[in-house]
């Protein structure tokens, strides 16, 4: 087990202090459907993902990672300090293009650390807070109504599951269904996830929205789980407080299981 917390204590940290290299890193983590182990890189770009040919330094995302003042669990700090997760700031949720109703409060954090949006390798799926999930939930059955996607019973612990046999041939970035977008700073700045990162399969003809319902009262509103990061490369610059993170790299025909170690 290897420690990335946003501490001084975390294996990149350590490492860019003792070769005199930035302080930043970046993981692609790839499907789990796939055979590879994905890739850590130390000290920043460039990124050569194979066999797409180009550097994706040049084309990453920038949104801030936000500092929270106080500790909270999961991750604990021995000083009580500052949280040792990884925060952005959503916000707001659109489903195939469309904004979704929701109580936007849940998504700042109050004065107490609560509330926000937090990257996570340790939850499987997104964690939404009950209210967020309904909203999107409800969001994307109407849409996929819609396209004539066929809602069948669902399958704990997701709440909306469809018959696959309703949607088209899979893409390179998965079943075509609608896209979901976190939108950051702006309307033009956001993280778009397509059907390999949002949906699960869990039967022989079934398809279904993989988010769970993370509970009314949540520490976290919005926890982004390991699901929703396969096959995105993210730079967590620790120096400039940013995270910089790609498009899908199902877009340009490769993912992380193809990339190597520098």
């Amino acid at each position: 087990m290897v420690g990335f917390a946003r501490s001084n204590t975390a294996l990149p940290t350590q490492l860019a202090l003792a070769s005199k290299l930035p302080n930043k890193f970046a993981v692609c983590i790839p499907s789990s459907t796939e055979n590879g182990f994905g890739t850590i890189f130390i000290g920043g770009g460039p990124y050569y993902m194979p066999p797409y040919p180009n550097d994706m330094s040049h084309s990453l995302i920038t949104t801030p990672l936000i500092t929270i003042p106080v500790s909270r669990p999961p991750v604990l700090t021995r000083s009580g300090g500052p949280s040792a997760e990884y925060f952005i700031g959503v916000k707001s949720i659109r489903v195939d293009g469309k904004l979704v109703p929701l109580n936007a409060s849940l998504l700042a954090i109050d004065k107490n650390g609560i509330g926000g949006t937090t990257l996570s390798t340790v939850a499987p799926h997104p964690l939404l807070a009950t209210s967020i999930y309904e909203a999107v939930i409800n969001a994307f059955v109407k849409a996929a109504a819609s396209r004539k996607m066929k809602r069948v019973k669902s399958v704990a612990p997701f709440g909306a599951c469809f018959s696959s046999k309703t949607v088209l041939v899979s893409t390179n970035t998965g079943p075509p269904v609608l896209t979901i977008d976190l939108v950051l700073q702006s309307k033009t700045k956001y993280w778009r996830i397509y059907g390999a990162n949002s949906m699960v399969k869990v039967g022989k003809d079934v398809l279904c929205l993989g988010f769970e319902d993370g509970g009314s009262n949540p520490i976290t509103s919005i926890v982004l789980g390991g699901h929703l990061l396969e096959n995105y490369l993210l730079e967590f610059d620790l120096a400039s407080s940013k995270l910089r993170f790609s498009s899908s790299l199902l877009l340009k025909n490769t993912t992380c299981s193809q990339s190597r170690i520098f």
